[in-house]
């Protein structure tokens, strides 16, 4: 039962957590374990190796290869056929199953598996609990100019819109995310008929005065600069957090710059900038500062303004 319980343990992560976990190695060494696992009905994790014509998966087991046919590659709450770049896009990846039965091919025993059932069982214990303020780990599986598309947990997609990500506004996820990229991110909103979940990440990124704490007037830093109007430029210094520069016509969204800062005023929840000189863009960092301990698994109020603004800027989080 060991086994068990380590896996059962973490086996609602994103699909890829699993893969180097002590358990689900032990599983996958052997005929015996595999069995073990059936019998025990263990989520498990290995890589998609090949994807044939009929859109069945090839799965490399380590002791022998494993099958998920294109009927079980992945689960459909309203019964909807899955999709063909579904199935292709799991290939060179770890995919989470059930072992569902034993077959002889090609004069080979393999494994006969199911990612589908994985995927109903995380929907079940897991999907039907979520509330909206949960806090949950999530990858990012792929972007889009609307918002990023994350895993919540084997291989179960949930959106995370591009005006959630941060309270400095960028113009695509691209700005801020990457695929394959770990992340926190708080529920939005659960529709249970659907099954749907919707994300939100600001919320995790600290308040403006958390964020303003880490300047001082006088300084001289980096930022980005994340738009251009005719009366200033708004350059990022932190994913929450922004200030204003008088407008320059050599100036273009996404160059990074040096600042100065002139003044920061919490009762406007300004900071007040000056350009000082355009400097090399640096290379995506590929973890957040959250501003929310480790151990913090809900959140129902957020307020991101200072409680002396007059401008209130915050999340409820409610069913």
């Amino acid at each position: 039962m060991l086994y068990a319980e380590q896996t059962m343990s973490s086996s609602y992560l994103p699909e890829g957590e699993l893969f180097y976990s002590k358990a689900n190695r032990e599983y996958l060494s052997c005929e015996i374990m595999l069995r073990r696992a059936m019998e025990q009905s263990c989520i498990l994790e290995a890589n998609a190796v090949l994807c044939d014509k009929s859109f069945d998966l090839t799965v490399d087991l380590g002791c022998m290869k494993g099958y998920i046919p294109r009927t079980e590659a992945a689960y459909s709450p309203d019964g909807s056929t899955v999709r063909d770049i579904a199935v292709i896009t799991r290939v060179g990846r770890p995919v989470c199953f059930k072992i569902t039965g034993f077959e002889q091919r090609d004069g080979e025993l393999c494994a006969i598996l199911s990612r589908k059932e994985a995927q109903k069982e995380y929907c079940k214990n897991r999907l039907t609990t979520l509330t909206p303020g949960d806090i949950i780990d999530a990858r990012v599986t792929h972007l889009e100019q609307f918002g990023a598309f994350c895993d919540i947990g084997c291989g179960v997609i949930s959106l995370l819109p591009v005006d959630t990500i941060s309270v400095s506004r960028i113009s695509h996820p691209r700005d801020r995310l990457k695929s394959g990229m770990k992340i926190r991110a708080v529920v939005k909103s659960v529709d249970r008929e659907s099954g749907r979940i919707c994300l939100s990440h600001r919320e995790l990124l600290g308040t403006w005065e958390e964020n303003a704490d880490q300047f001082s007037a006088s300084q001289t830093i980096t930022g980005i600069v994340r738009g251009v109007e005719d009366y200033g430029i708004f350059i990022e210094l932190a994913p929450n957090l922004a200030g204003l520069a008088e407008y320059r016509d050599d100036i273009s969204v996404g160059q990074t710059v040096s600042v100065y800062i002139k003044s920061i005023i919490p009762d406007r929840m300004k900071i007040k900038l000056a350009i000082i000189d355009l400097c090399p863009a640096p290379s995506m960092q590929n973890k957040f500062n959250y501003f929310i301990e480790s151990d913090v698994t809900h959140i129902d109020y957020w307020r991101y303004s200072p409680s002396t603004s007059d401008k209130i800027i915050e999340s409820r989080f409610t069913e």
